[in-house]
């Protein structure tokens, strides 16, 4: 049990640069008070202890203003990131190493009792401010969820998904996608790669341009070539006409 407590202590100092040592963040950050007042609350609920559970979820929620429903399942290395507004439903399944920052709901759309109503969360995911994650879908491990994002379906393993309602924009997974660890850290859910969906439209115009005026220019030369021989013959004046037009069209 306490090793699982320190590893959440330095989980916290190995992806927040402002954590100086681990006095300063078990005494000063809400999101880890949170998460082991959680342990706690879940213990208590999976022994039949429900309602004293719920209660002191609600003190919890009162010290640190981050809901977490004691039937929620959070792994090891959790990290709820400044946590401010954090909401998690009773059916939510948190994986290993994952991030989650402040004003980030994990909720359900169901009403029916005993359903999987919440999100189950990979491991290594990454939920950026303020998004919301509404259903009782999966997100792969390694996933990235940008600020504000609304997810209403499942994202695979390693993608990035952004916008209201969320949409994927690209696979960002390690070559050993069983072991999220190994993917790099990206605070907010920032990637190093070119996500902006506008971007990308750009840059795949831009591709299709260059390649388009590589294969005309390929094609000028080789008429080029053709009509120098066709010049020597006079008995081809017919192809050279021919080949002139195309030029014209080519240049057109």
């Amino acid at each position: 049990m306490l090793s699982t407590l320190l590893e959440d202590v330095d989980a916290i100092i190995a992806r927040d640069p402002a954590a100086r040592h681990r006095l300063e963040v078990i005494t000063c950050y809400p999101g880890l008070h949170a998460i082991w007042l959680h342990r706690l609350n879940h213990a208590l609920w999976n022994i039949g202890l429900k309602w004293l559970a719920r209660f002191l979820a609600s003190l919890a929620r009162f010290l640190t203003n981050i809901e977490i429903h004691p039937g929620a399942r959070l792994g090891r290395r959790v990290f709820l990131d400044h946590g401010l507004g954090i909401v998690i439903g009773e059916t939510a399944e948190i994986g290993d190493d994952t991030t989650i920052y402040q004003g980030v709901t994990l909720g359900g759309t169901s009403l029916y009792k005993g359903l999987k109503r919440h999100p189950t969360l990979g491991k290594g995911v990454v939920v950026s401010a303020g998004a919301k994650v509404l259903g009782g879908f999966t997100v792969g491990d390694g996933a990235r969820i940008g600020s504000n994002a609304v997810v209403l379906k499942e994202i695979p393993a390693g993608a990035t998904a952004v916008g209201v309602p969320a949409r994927i924009l690209h696979p960002d997974l390690p070559k050993d996608a069983s072991d999220a660890s190994k993917a790099s850290f990206s605070a907010y859910g920032i990637t190093p790669n070119a996500d902006d969906p506008v971007s990308l439209a750009l840059k795949s115009l831009i591709d299709a341009t260059i390649e388009q005026e590589n294969k005309i220019k390929a094609l000028e030369e080789a008429i080029a070539k053709l009509g120098g021989q066709a010049s020597d013959d006079v008995g081809h004046q017919e192809t050279k006409r021919e080949l002139d037009a195309i030029k014209q069209l080519l240049k057109e």
